[in-house]
């Protein structure tokens, strides 16, 4: 089931869902994340009979015990494990996850990792919420979705430019790359209400006037776009 996100553009994203297997092995290779840690920084000085003392073990700890806190907000709502599966963590409300969204989700981290049943709260509350979120998700109105590729071939292969083109729309420059990532996206998505949406916030932000069909603007805009950038 997709879950429907409206960015600050007014533009409806779909994201499907992270899978609790996705999010369980991403979890896994977080663990041999703390792993590798342990045995670098712990065992290592233990097989050379070195006492390394408790104030050592705490500062060894400390990462570990904000890893996920620091990787989430510093690799944009990705742990380790969620950048090697290909999952992110994203706001229901399409805005960028902000550091309180992530502490909060830490902390109700904590809380589901030392309850009685341990890991099987946050996948219970998983598979039985319709938009995949654990607790912590719930609380800081977050979910965990699978990415697709920031770049398609499509967005890579352009179609090369004629000598002769006209640009029929200069004001496209006040656009960002971003802007033409969306619109790229909303073209493949199809949908007319959603191609009806985007050509009225880009005539709002640019100022443009156009008679052209949503699909035909939309794909003048790009193609505008493309060669201002190139030249």
């Amino acid at each position: 089931m997709a879950i429907a996100i409206r960015t600050s553009q007014n533009v409806l994203l779909e994201y499907e869902p992270a899978s609790i297997g996705e999010r369980i092995l991403a979890m896994m290779i977080d663990y041999l994340v703390f792993f590798g840690w342990f045995i670098l920084t712990i065992a290592l000085p233990s097989a050379f009979s070195i006492n390394p003392g408790t104030f050592y073990i705490v500062l060894i700890f400390l990462p570990i015990l904000f890893y996920h806190l620091l990787c989430e907000w510093m690799l944009n709502g990705r742990s380790l494990g969620k950048l090697a599966i290909g999952i992110r963590v994203v706001m229901l409300d399409g805005s960028p996850p902000t550091l309180g969204a992530y502490l909060i989700r830490w902390m109700l981290r904590l809380i589901e990792s030392v309850s009685f049943v341990g890991g099987l709260v946050p996948i219970i509350t998983v598979a039985i919420n319709g938009k995949g979120q654990r607790l912590g998700d719930i609380a800081a109105g977050t979910t965990v979705v699978r990415l697709k590729p920031a770049v398609s071939l499509n967005d890579v292969l352009m179609p090369a430019m004629p000598d002769n083109y006209v640009v029929q729309f200069p004001d496209v420059r006040l656009l960002s790359d971003r802007d033409i990532s969306i619109i790229r996206s909303v073209l493949r998505q199809g949908d007319e209400n959603v191609l009806m949406r985007t050509t009225t916030k880009i005539k709002e932000v640019t100022g443009i006037h156009s008679t052209l069909s949503n699909r035909a603007f939309l794909e003048t805009v790009i193609s505008d776009y493309q060669f201002i950038s190139l030249q």
